[in-house]
């Protein structure tokens, strides 16, 4: 099976219905997704950005959230040192970083609409 790593920027496109989540699902496919396991904190981050500028959606962005739980992402502890020392080698924050060395340990595609990521694992 193809496994793929999925970052929050992705997932948040499906969770929220972002216009770019179409291609998200397409990308994903039927593959095991993988993720460093700060996933939660970082969808967290964006679904109280979301409430934070558009308090009337609140309650429907907390249940998008919500489902999260029900995407079939596996969750990965990291190296910390060695995803310190590749966010220092590719000018990334830790944070991405970290998709990009399960990535590399995983040899598998990221999926990300992150423009630095993106370019970080070579495409």
């Amino acid at each position: 099976m193809v496994v793929r790593v999925v970052d929050a920027s992705a997932l948040a496109a499906l969770l929220f219905g972002e216009p770019e989540g179409a291609m998200v699902a397409e990308r994903l496919g039927d593959a095991r997704l993988v993720a460093p396991a700060l996933l939660a904190f970082e969808l967290g981050n964006v679904c109280l950005t979301k409430c934070r500028r558009h308090p009337a959606l609140r309650t429907a962005l907390i249940e998008a959230f919500a489902l999260r739980g029900r995407l079939p992402v596996e969750e990965v502890s990291v190296d910390h040192d060695a995803v310190l020392d590749l966010a220092q080698a590719v000018g990334l924050t830790v944070y991405d970083a970290s998709y990009l060395w399960v990535a590399r340990q995983m040899g598998a595609e990221i999926v990300t609409l992150d423009r630095q990521l993106a370019a970080a694992a070579g495409g």
